[in-house]
């Protein structure tokens, strides 16, 4: 029978972000620890990691950044368009690894090898513009393997739910005026927290119009004020649409203790918003679903909502 899929390799711990900065590589070694306690890690089929083409890559982003991102590693700058995305020569190479990864889950799903799969990938990616990089992202991961989805499949239904407590702009920007991604997305009010994107006016451009949902979430919320925003308008409309395939860019970056975000989520929100989504994937999509790590900070609350999103993953 087929089983959950599994991406966990010790190569992403290569891309180096420097003392100090969130995004580090400690981020996998505390999963990788977790994983291998629960015994998770080994109920999983592994998926590898293979460098992504670069053809693939034109699909979401520019040939003058992917070019321009290449030239910043090899030349040993620090960082790309922005300070907080910091690079090492190895990160262009690291990055098209993640990216890689993600296209493997999804046709390792589609194939039926795995009724669905978890990417513990970095750098991680929904803040990645098609021309520049943000927010610690260099390709945009999701992205990537959405666009995979829907030109080597032709599926027409697709949904990306991005839960991350920061709001996923690249993927927005990205599919906004396509109808046939629906993206929907749960964070902190761009009010208030990075990068000022995500407010519920936010609905998709042209035929893409009522495509793109945003859920701005005002701080202290915690596993209530989610509950509702589940309830009504997450759920509903992603009934609506009926999607074939599900994706989530899976941030831990609104549990109460991670040091980035002003949100209050226990651990266990991570559970019901799985299994939601499980539910969701079952019923309209053959139970095909791929979930990629975006955030989260603390290395306690990381490595323990991931044990929990994986476990639950394999249940069901």
């Amino acid at each position: 029978m087929a089983t959950t899929g599994l991406v966990l390799d010790s190569r992403f711990q290569i891309h180096k972000t420097g003392p100090g900065h969130p995004e580090r590589p400690d981020r996998l070694v505390a999963i990788e620890r977790a994983l291998k306690i629960s015994g998770l890690r080994a109920a999983c089929t592994e998926i590898s990691a293979t460098p992504i083409e670069i053809e693939l890559l034109r699909r979401v982003h520019s040939d003058e950044y992917i070019d321009r991102l290449r030239i910043a590693c090899a030349s040993g700058k620090s960082h790309i368009d922005v300070p907080d995305s910091t690079i090492c020569p190895e990160s262009f190479e690291i990055a098209r690894l993640a990216a890689g990864a993600a296209v493997n889950a999804v046709d390792a799903v589609m194939a039926g090898r795995v009724r669905n799969a978890f990417c513990a990938i970095r750098p991680p990616g929904h803040h990645a513009e098609h021309g520049m990089s943000l927010g610690f992202c260099l390709f945009n991961n999701v992205a990537v393997a959405a666009q995979s989805l829907l030109d080597r499949y032709a599926l027409s239904r697709l949904l990306i739910l991005d839960w991350d407590v920061h709001h996923g702009n690249g993927t927005q920007h990205t599919f906004e005026a396509d109808p046939r991604v629906l993206f929907t997305s749960i964070h902190g009010h761009p009010g208030i927290l990075y990068p000022g994107t995500g407010y519920a006016r936010e609905r998709g451009t042209g035929a893409g119009e009522g495509f793109t949902i945003n859920c701005p979430m005002m701080p202290p919320s915690s596993d209530t004020e989610y509950r509702k925003v589940f309830d009504d308008p997450i759920l509903p409309a992603i009934e609506r649409f009926r999607p074939e395939f599900v994706l989530i860019s899976a941030g831990f970056d609104a549990h109460a203790l991670d040091p980035l975000a002003p949100l209050e989520l226990p651990t266990e929100s991570f559970g019901w918003m799985t299994d939601a989504v499980l539910d969701v994937a079952r019923r309209h999509a053959s139970g095909r679903l791929v979930s990629l790590l975006e955030g989260g900070y603390s290395l306690e609350a990381l490595a323990d909502c991931v044990t929990l999103h994986l476990a639950r993953l394999l249940a069901g």
